[in-house]
C-alpha cells in the first residue's frame, strides 16, 4: 500500500492554525481525523519493523500538529514516541537526529502544556524534553548550529517553547549562527522553520493564537526571480551503488557543462539532455521541495531505508536539497545510493 503523508498533512494542519481559518470547522475537522488515521497507520504498517512507515520525524509532526490544535491522541501514540525517544532510536546513519529529537520534544512540551496527558505522563515528558534540551547543549557544534543549518531552528524551538533561552549561553550562540545563515532558507518550508525562531516564538505559540485579533493583511509575494549569472561551468557527475545491490560500484562518471548558477536539479536535466550517455532520474514532490528518487533507473525506497546522498566530492555531504544546492565550477558531486 502507500504510506501514509503523515509529515505533509501535519505541516499542513500547523500552517492551517497559524493562518487563522475561518471558523468552518467541517474540512478541518476531517483533516484532523485523517491526521489521527494516519498516524495509527504510520505505525501499525511497520508493527513488525519497531519504527513508523514514514519516519520518527513525520509521526513526531503529527503528534505535535494534533496538540496544537488541541486534540487528544490515544496514550499509546504518545508513549511510542517517549520509547524510541527514550531508547535513542531517533538516529540515523549518515546524518543528525536533532531535528526529529527537536521536533518530539516539542509534541511532548506541547501535550504537557495544553493539558492534553494525565499527570504521571506529563512527569515523564518533561523530564524527556529536559534530556533532548541537555545532548542539544553538549552537541552544539563549533560553528554555533544544533546538527546543521536547517535543524537549528527546530532545536532552538524546544528552548523558546520551555522559556530556557535565557538561561542557555548556547542558544545565544545557535542565534547568531542562524543570523549569518539566513541565505540557506531558500523554499518555503525551510523559512516556515526558521521565522518563528527569529521573532523569540515556537510552534506551540499558535495552540494559544486568540485569532480575532489577527489582522487580515497576508498578501501574496511572487519571489525575486534569480539573477541570471553569465557564462557556464562544467560539473562532473558521478553515480555510485554499493555491492551487493550493484556489482560494479560505480554507474556513471561524466563531465556536464550547465549555465553558470544552475542548481543541482538544473546541472541533473542537463546531464539527462546530453543523450550520448543515457543519464536519467526522477524526483518526487515534497514538504521540503524536489527529493531525488530514482537514478539510472535505481529506486531510493523508505521501506527498504535508503536515500540517494549527495555529496561534494571527495565525501562532504550536502545539507540542502537539489533545487537549493548551486554546484562550483570543476566540482565533482556524488549521488550515492545509501542507508538510513
Amino acid at each position: 500500500g502507500e504510506r501514509p503523508e503523515t509529515g505533509r498533512l501535519a505541516l499542513y494542519l500547523l500552517g492551517l492554525r497559524a493562518a487563522c481559518p475561518p471558523p468552518e470547522p467541517g474540512p478541518q475537522r476531517s483533516l484532523v481525523t485523517w491526521l489521527k488515521y494516519y498516524l495509527e497507520e504510520d505505525w501499525a504498517g511497520s508493527r513488525r519493523h519497531g519504527h513508523p512507515l514514514t519516519s520518527y520525524y513525520q509521526y513526531s509532526l503529527g503528534v505535535l500538529a494534533l496538540c496544537v490544535h488541541r486534540k487528544r491522541v490515544r496514550e499509546e501514540v504518545i508513549r511510542r514516541l517517549l520509547m524510541a525517544e527514550q531508547h535513542g532510536r531517533f538516529g540515523h546513519a549518515g546524518g543528525s537526529a536533532v531535528d526529529t529529537e527537536a521536533v518530539a520534544a516539542l509534541a511532548f512540551a506541547c501535550l504537557e502544556r495544553e493539558r492534553l496527558v494525565g499527570s504521571r505522563l506529563a512527569a515523564e515528558l518533561r523530564a524527556a524534553t529536559r534530556g533532548v534540551r541537555r545532548r542539544m547543549v553538549e552537541a552544539q557544534g563549533r560553528d554555533g548550529f544544533f546538527g546543521n543549518v536547517y535543524s537549528t531552528p527546530w532545536a532552538m524551538q524546544v528552548f523558546t517553547a520551555t522559556n530556557t533561552c535565557r538561561m542557555q549561553p548556547a542558544y545565544g550562540r545557535a542565534m547568531a549562527a542562524l543570523l549569518e545563515n539566513l541565505d540557506a532558507f531558500t523554499t518555503a518550508a525551510t523559512m516556515a522553520q526558521a521565522l518563528p525562531v527569529l521573532h523569540g516564538r515556537s510552534y506551540l505559540d499558535i495552540a494559544s493564537m486568540r485569532c480575532q485579533e489577527e489582522p487580515d493583511t497576508l498578501t501574496a509575494v511572487s519571489p525575486e526571480p534569480r539573477p541570471e549569472v553569465p557564462g557556464s561551468m562544467t560539473v562532473r557527475l558521478v553515480v555510485e551503488c554499493p555491492e551487493p545491490r550493484c556489482p560494479q560500484h560505480q554507474l556513471y562518471d561524466q563531465l556536464v557543462p550547465a549555465p553558470a548558477g544552475s542548481s543541482l536539479l538544473d546541472v541533473l536535466g542537463a546531464a539527462a539532455a546530453q543523450g550520448s550517455h543515457n543519464f536519467t532520474f526522477d524526483t518526487q514532490d515534497t514538504s521540503q521541495g524536489p527529493f531525488l528518487s530514482r537514478v539510472l533507473g535505481i529506486e531510493a525506497r523508505q521501506q527498504k531505508r535508503s536515500y540517494w546522498q549527495l555529496l561534494s566530492a571527495p565525501s562532504t555531504s550536502l545539507e540542502m536539497g537539489i533545487a537549493d544546492y548551486r554546484p562550483r565550477d570543476e566540482e565533482t558531486l556524488i549521488l550515492r545510493l545509501s542507508e538510513w
